[in-house]
């Protein structure tokens, strides 16, 4: 994995984005010539996982301008929290000087897009690894914020990539997101307490617990591919693809 990612990373074309968003980002201080730079926003935006948003620039703009301190700023009431940290990460709305003035900002923004390109990457072979590799990384940085554990809970269930490894990992049915909320959160405890001895979500800040999330989220999704494969309405389709 080590040698892999290097390799990817030192591609020219990630390089040359990245040389690009170091030069130029210090001179944004605005959401509006964010948006109005499409190489900065691809790397904005992909540090985030929000690539696919890349022509939603009216979106965006507003997304970034109105911050994350009243909680009825749009980022506040979107469903994927990824909105809220990547305009608190910009600090457009929240602060008189943005943190795209901080001397450490294009190095904290690059590190993150490295790694989720990286996981877009391996995603195209095994979507199931990328869904992995992301909760490796977003689960160091959720397990030690400063937040009451139903908060990083929630924060969970607010993130399709995160929910699908919790659902994965826990044995939770495909309709299980559909049910109340509280309910959702009473189960994943409890869930969570019976498969790896605690309901607090900090527990993930030991790597053997996260190893030991996703190695149950890759042996579940393994087993239940295995299983549609070979159920008699898969091996009906198959027979008759070969037939054609």
């Amino acid at each position: 994995m080590p040698a892999q990612k290097e390799a990817f990373q030192a591609a020219p074309t990630l390089a040359r984005d990245e040389d690009y968003f170091r030069a130029k980002i210090g001179s944004v201080k605005t959401a509006e010539a964010l948006v109005s730079d499409r190489r900065l926003l691809t790397v904005a935006l992909g540090a985030y996982g929000l690539e696919a948003d890349i022509d939603n620039r009216y979106f965006i703009k507003k997304v970034l301008e109105e911050g994350t301190l009243d909680s009825g700023a749009l980022a506040n009431r979107l469903a994927d929290k990824q909105y809220r940290a990547f305009s608190s990460g910009f600090g457009f709305g929240d602060y008189a000087i943005p943190s795209t003035q901080l001397s450490d900002f294009a190095d904290k923004t690059l590190e993150a897009y490295r790694a989720r390109q990286f996981e877009a990457a391996v995603g195209e072979k095994d979507e199931n690894m990328r869904l992995a590799l992301n909760a490796e990384r977003e689960l160091k940085t959720l397990s030690a914020r400063d937040v009451s554990n139903d908060t990083k809970w929630f924060t969970i269930m607010g993130s399709g990539p995160l929910r699908k490894v919790f659902e994965g990992a826990l044995g939770l049915p495909s309709r299980f997101s559909s049910i109340d909320l509280d309910q959702q959160l009473a189960t994943l405890k409890d869930k969570a307490s019976q498969s790896f001895g605690s309901a607090e979500v900090s527990q993930f800040s030991d790597l053997k617990k996260v190893d030991e999330l996703v190695r149950k989220f890759l042996v579940r999704s393994e087993a239940l591919a295995s299983f549609s494969a070979t159920s008699p309405g898969a091996i009906a389709l198959t027979l008759l693809q070969r037939a054609r």
